[in-house]
């Protein structure tokens, strides 16, 4: 399968070696260790070489870049002159992901890359499109008899299963995944919570994660597609169905399978019940109107994308974080002896009957170290590669007054990514 895919790209590697020696015979070495940093870019491939070579440490690499870089913001060069516009500058972050939102379209190419998993969800969607959905997902979202079912949801899984496991992990000082925990407490939960279906993940059994394998699945083989030296070599694959093409064909039929038969069960469930007493977001959905089947069900993905890998990720970040500094574990342990809340005033913390934890507050240096965590881990956006106006982005030395950059806008500076951007693991867009 490696020799086919080379010989599928050979035609358009072979051109571009006179171009990659005459570029490597015409760089001067740099003495600033800044610039060592920044990825040299040559004729045609752009920064395809450090591309590849990083392609497996793309957050950390990325990360690197807007260090070194003095203004922040780096235009990193793709192959055949297509560029990507990474900045951790926090203005130009307001302008992309605030004040000029509208200026920047997901685009053709951001969609088509990301459709076969994605759909017309919310992450690939521009326009009228995103505002419809942003509509439906925020009117569901902001009301007080969900945040009361979001409570119940996670009170009882953390009482019923995820506390019961890592205390008997600790009684038995045996060694545990965390993040697969944390990964099957999330998804219990945005299942829960969004669907009103439990699939007991993270009961003691341990059940075999066939969906969660394969949507991990389908997101690393979604984001290696911009990976691509030329999105023609992935699109040639796809219609012949061979390699990585053809696993991520069968992950997202089971992945969209999978969403589609709890999109059915639900419609049922309503045709039967003139309403349900369920609280879950796709019961809310339905019940206001919106029933085509396709668009729902793309809605489930994206409620996926966005609930699972980034509860987790937030999570596994502030654990690891913990284990590495004692001192802040020692403060945190603390102020919560020091500071326990009485019975039934936090109902999602509360000392229950079933023997549920203490509750406690989370202020003081307890919410600045979640803080901390969120500033330093924080998720990452791209925006696509459409009609974009850039001339209101600060550069520094860079030329940023061209249309059709992709935009990667970085909170925090250095923070981690998400699965809509190559390479990564979690959610993606703007949502």
């Amino acid at each position: 399968m490696i020799q086919l895919e080379l010989l599928i790209s050979l035609p358009f590697i072979l051109p571009l070696f006179f171009f990659l020696i005459s570029g490597f015979l015409g760089k001067k070495s740099s003495s600033s260790s800044s610039a060592t940093k920044l990825p040299m870019s040559y004729p045609l491939i752009g920064s395809y070489i450090a591309l590849s070579k990083n392609r497996n440490r793309w957050p950390e690499w990325i990360a690197e870049i807007l260090r070194h870089s003095p203004s922040g913001t780096f235009v990193l060069h793709r192959p055949f002159g297509v560029r990507q516009v990474l900045t951790a500058n926090p203005s130009n972050v307001q302008h992309i992901l605030k004040t000029q939102f509208y200026r920047y379209p997901k685009g053709h190419f951001f969609r088509s890359t990301l459709s076969d998993l994605l759909g017309d969800g919310i992450f690939t969607a521009d326009g009228d499109s995103w505002k419809s959905q942003r509509q439906i997902s925020s009117h569901a979202f902001n009301t007080k008899s969900l945040h009361n079912f979001v409570e119940t949801v996670v009170d009882t899984e953390l009482t019923k299963r995820l506390i019961p496991i890592l205390s008997a992990a600790a009684a038995d000082k045996s060694v545990i995944n965390l993040q697969d925990i944390l990964q099957r407490f999330a998804f219990d939960n945005i299942c829960k919570i969004a669907f009103g279906f439990d699939p007991e993940y993270l009961s003691p059994s341990f059940p075999s994660p066939e969906f969660t394998t394969a949507f991990d699945s389908a997101i690393r083989l979604s984001s290696e597609r911009f990976g691509s030296i030329n999105p023609a070599l992935w699109k040639l694959k796809r219609a012949f169905g061979i390699g990585s093409e053809k696993q991520l064909q069968l992950a997202v039929s089971q992945i969209r399978g999978f969403a589609q038969r709890i999109v059915r069960e639900k419609k049922r469930e309503l045709d039967e019940k003139s309403s349900l007493e369920n609280g879950d977001l796709l019961s809310r959905i339905l019940n206001s109107g919106h029933v085509d089947e396709n668009l729902v069900t793309d809605l489930v993905i994206s409620f996926i994308l966005a609930g699972r890998d980034t509860t987790s990720a937030a999570l596994t970040w502030f654990f690891w974080l913990i284990s590495s500094h004692s001192h802040v574990e020692e403060e945190i342990l603390r102020e919560i002896t020091e500071n326990p809340v009485a019975p039934g005033n936090i109902p999602s913390l509360r000392n229950g009957k079933d023997g549920g934890p203490v509750g406690f507050k989370l202020a003081g240096f307890s919410a600045r170290a979640v803080a901390r965590e969120g500033r330093s881990h924080r998720k990452m956006e791209l925006r696509g590669e459409g009609s974009v106006h850039l001339s209101g982005v600060s550069s520094g030395t860079q030329d940023m007054s061209r249309k059709g950059h992709g935009i990667l806008a970085d909170e925090a500076g250095g923070g981690r990514c998400s699965a809509a951007v190559p390479g990564c693991a979690g959610d993606g867009g703007r949502l």
